[in-house]
């Protein structure tokens, strides 16, 4: 269902930390103009829990005007099945295509209190499901064998598999086949999981450097894994800048210096400063001081 790249989309604010929508609007459309193939909101580089719930349906609700029928999915993230089914249905309500959603954190549930949040979020929401599992930031690893006992459920659809172990593709298609999307989301190991035969890319970096994002992938499902693996070792130190508990501030940085945006968070986070500053922009900017020329690749054909 959910093959290709989709950007976890960061959220704009004004100097006056509201909701800058028309710079949203214009960052969502980059990356559906650089081909990507649906969007994510409100994910924990959207700085989801620093949002209040009518924060997240105007996004929502922008992400869709641009989407051009691609799927928009709605993160949800809460510390109750309760709140987490709620959110599902009102953004289900509001045109949410699917959803992204975590185990209840930050409480770190048990196998059956997992597979059961999961499931009533589902049916909550009654769309499909991309399901997070990033253990080492939120300490809930939804294993093989959780997977196993959501295998019935027609909404569990895919999952977004962040465990940092590049192995887990491989056991995961051995022991569930085809039967969810795999779909990498850790940007660094992005490549390495393509190649093993996850489906797509939840993307970090992808919000200032679409193109190259889109590049990478369609080249690796092509086939073409020498020129996929000469752009992906440029794009390296860029991609390693999504794995870092400054994630949010890295990335707006980037998406400021790349593509014209800003770099504002809303606190406690702050922007980034001094020598981290420093360090980051260097970063991006010999990045942007070798970016490679797309235009010699052949890569007007949508890949699988």
């Amino acid at each position: 269902m959910w093959h290709g790249v989709f950007p976890a989309v960061t959220t704009k604010f004004t100097a006056d930390d509201t909701l800058d929508k028309a710079e949203m609007e214009r960052c969502f459309a980059l990356q559906i103009e650089a081909g990507v193939d649906g969007l994510i909101v409100c994910g924990s580089l959207g700085e989801a829990m620093a949002l209040e719930p009518e924060e997240k349906l105007e996004i929502l609700a922008i992400a869709r005007s641009v989407s051009a029928g691609r799927p928009v999915l709605m993160t949800v993230c809460e510390s109750s099945t309760r709140r987490a089914e709620e959110a599902a249905a009102s953004a289900a309500r509001n045109g949410a295509d699917g959803f992204m959603v975590l185990p209840g954190v930050p409480y770190r549930s048990a196998p059956h209190e997992t597979v059961a949040h999961l499931r009533a979020v589902a049916h909550a929401g009654g769309k499909p499901v991309m399901v997070y599992n990033n253990p080492v930031a939120y300490g809930v690893d939804v294993s093989l064998d959780m997977f196993e006992a959501l295998a019935d459920d027609e909404l569990i659809v895919a999952m977004k598999e962040s465990t940092d172990d590049i192995r887990r593709v491989t056991e995961v298609i051995a022991r569930f086949g085809n039967r969810f999307d795999i779909l990498t989301g850790v940007d660094n190991l992005a490549l390495e999981s393509l190649v093993m035969g996850a489906d797509g890319w939840v993307a970090g970096l992808v919000v200032a450097f679409p193109a190259e994002t889109v590049a990478v992938y369609r080249l690796a499902k092509a086939g073409r894994i020498e020129e996929a693996r000469a752009l992906y070792r440029w794009f390296r130190p860029l991609l390693d800048l999504d794995v870092s508990t400054r994630l949010v501030q890295n990335i707006k940085l980037a998406e400021a210096l790349a593509i014209g945006s800003n770099d504002r968070v809303r606190a406690p986070r702050m922007p980034l400063r001094d020598g981290e500053r420093a360090r980051v922009t260097t970063v991006i900017e010999e990045a942007l001081a070798n970016r490679p020329d797309l235009s010699k690749l052949d890569l007007d054909a949508k890949a699988a």
